[in-house]
């Protein structure tokens, strides 16, 4: 079977798209941004909104880009899932990516971009880890983190326009940081500094640069399993190698004024799917905690009770009451932002539907990425918030937690730079008492003394231990026994008493 290229387009007007100059530079190559905002541009593209594509900056050695090359930096969008009660099954062919420039292999033709008057936009999705300083030479070749890398991208552009505000650029962060635009904006002009880049510079990063918070909210599973794309491609006619399965639910929030509006007038295409407004701190908490919470606290019971996707643990009886109970009625109540009455329990609602969508493969092995600097994220605040209010520890939490350091026994093929030594301390201590101990108290990995918190050791080192003797999932259906006491009869789960991992 062919691969997609340009002769898909052959006769249709999306052929013409093909044509409109780059306004956007992008970093990052994955599946997130190509089944959101590069398919918010495509879209707008096609209504003769914005009128501009994007060229993408591929910031690691990770992965493979050849894909993006051999298909003509086209890939298809699988919109797949329920929405208002009916089905939505439909492909796109997303024409917004213009091209792909290694930053290792091709950094010279990345800082000549800097150089089009035409282009004025910055994405990024770098992951959490992504927005870190590193003390490093920006004149480096090219520099090693993606702030050093932007920041001699707008040096750059600072030179070729010899200062002028108007070549200014609107950076938008993606990635699922609190404040993202504005802790980039402060390790951009702290790096600045360390690199002793000359003060008309750093005038003109002030003056004509904007760093923009940002929430982004759509469940992006991208390739599916290879039965499943075999099949899509069957129907749609051509091998996509960069397929991007998304949900139909889409919802982007920019922080900013009239000015970010206009430059990401591409907003326009799609307003229920994309806002431009002064503050979106209440929907990134209620996405943040309620969405990506739920599923970084789920992470581990999920993979340690062998449901290898979100769909999968949606389709078991006592899976879902736990994640219902989870969200619902121990992070709701303590994300640490006031929402308007009954938004969290609708919103929290929406999440249960999009999670139990039976077209998206959600697999909780790529969810546990970076799991540990999730659980800072997403986790410890409502850890600290539900003490604030309660001085007693939420027990689904600390299940999920118990989960979250049980999953560290197994070695597992999940980037985290912290599983080295979640693996050290059970392969040298062992011992679940001193582990949780070690491991709450480490201020290095949460920025707080987690043992402090009355009861809480306790509370997770005892759910280790029911994971430990009586595995996974029959803790888990001793837990929902006692949260839900009315709810039998009681479900039937194959091996309830069977261990996910090995037992030391």
């Amino acid at each position: 079977m062919e691969h997609l290229s340009k002769k898909h387009l052959a006769g249709k007007p999306e052929a013409a798209l093909l044509d409109l100059p780059e306004k956007v530079l992008q970093f990052g190559t994955g599946v997130l941004l190509r089944g959101l905002s590069d398919y918010l541009i495509h879209e707008a593209n096609r209504q003769g909104i914005f009128n501009g594509r994007v060229v993408v900056v591929k910031s690691t050695d990770q992965g493979d880009a050849g894909a993006f090359a051999r298909q003509d930096n086209l890939y298809t969008v699988c919109t797949r899932g329920i929405e208002n009660g009916q089905t939505v099954a439909n492909n796109t062919i997303s024409t917004a990516i213009s091209r792909v420039l290694s930053a290792n292999g091709e950094w010279e033709q990345v800082l000549a971009c800097a150089a089009n008057p035409l282009l004025g936009l910055v994405l990024s999705n770098t992951t959490e880890a992504g927005i870190q300083l590193v003390a490093e030479d920006v004149r480096q070749q090219p520099p090693a983190s993606f702030p050093g890398k932007l920041l001699a991208f707008l040096y750059a552009r600072y030179q070729v326009f010899s200062g002028n505000v108007g070549m200014g650029l609107v950076i938008v962060p993606t990635e699922l940081v609190p404040n993202n635009g504005k802790q980039l904006e402060s390790v951009i002009f702290e790096l600045a500094h360390l690199n002793r880049l000359e003060l008309p510079f750093i005038e003109w990063l002030e003056n004509a640069c904007v760093f923009c918070n940002s929430l982004v909210d759509r469940i992006v599973p991208g390739m599916p399993p290879a039965e499943t794309a075999s099949a899509i491609w069957t129907a749609i006619g051509y091998r996509d190698e960069l397929l991007t399965v998304v949900e139909p639910y889409c919802f982007w929030a920019v922080e900013g004024n009239e000015r970010i509006a206009a430059a990401l007038s591409f907003h326009k295409a799609s307003p229920t799917a994309m806002i431009v407004e002064p503050d979106i701190a209440r929907y990134r908490e209620r996405k943040l905690r309620l969405l990506n919470g739920t599923h970084t606290l789920a992470c581990g019971l999920a993979q340690l009770a062998n449901f290898p996707t979100v769909k999968d643990a949606m389709q078991d009886a006592k899976m879902a009451a736990f994640i219902e109970h989870l969200m619902l009625q121990e992070i709701a109540p303590a994300i640490p932002y006031p929402l308007p009455p009954g938004d969290a329990e609708t919103f929290g609602r929406q999440v249960l539907d999009r999670f139990s969508n039976p077209f998206v493969e959600h697999r909780w092995l790529s969810i546990a990425a970076q799991y540990s600097s999730k659980m800072r994220a997403r986790v410890v605040p409502l850890i600290l918030e539900h003490y604030r209010k309660h001085q007693t520890p939420p027990k689904g939490i600390a299940l999920a937690f118990a989960a979250f350091i049980a999953f560290y026994r197994q070695h597992l093929p999940v980037p985290d730079e912290s599983a080295p030594y979640f693996h050290q301390l059970w392969e040298t201590i062992g011992q679940p008492e001193t582990i949780v101990r070690e491991i709450l108290a480490n201020h290095n990995l949460w920025g707080e003394d987690l043992s402090a918190l009355s009861g809480f050791s306790d509370a997770v080192t005892e759910a280790i231990r029911l994971l430990l003797e009586q595995g996974p999932r029959q803790t888990l259906h001793n837990y929902i026994a006692k949260i839900q006491p009315t709810k039998s009869p009681h479900q039937q789960f194959n091996n309830p008493t069977q261990h996910a991992f090995p037992r030391r």
